[in-house]
């Protein structure tokens, strides 16, 4: 069984503070996240083995954007996000 058959999946937009690396000026961005929260009861057909791979299941959200444009408008250069691609919740 396929593991994304445990989540319901949501996209969702966080406003984050990041500091353009080329200009030094802060502010705040729109990212994109995909969030998978864990469904309340495993999906029909599953067997022994999918019976323990959906207990170990967390919910968790996976960064979609990697790069965002500056809001400077004497910069607009775009530059990559760093940090964590995942978090769990």
């Amino acid at each position: 069984m396929d593991d994304r058959r445990f989540y319901d999946e949501k996209d969702e937009t966080k406003q984050i503070p990041l500091t353009c690396p080329h200009c030094r000026q802060e502010n705040t961005y729109p990212v994109r996240w995909k969030m998978r929260t864990k469904k309340a009861q495993l999906p029909g057909g599953a067997n022994d083995e999918d019976r323990k791979q959906f207990a170990k299941a967390r919910s968790y959200m996976v960064r979609v954007d990697d790069m965002v444009a500056c809001r400077n408008i004497r910069c607009r250069k775009r530059f990559d996000l760093t940090g964590q691609t995942v978090i769990l919740v």
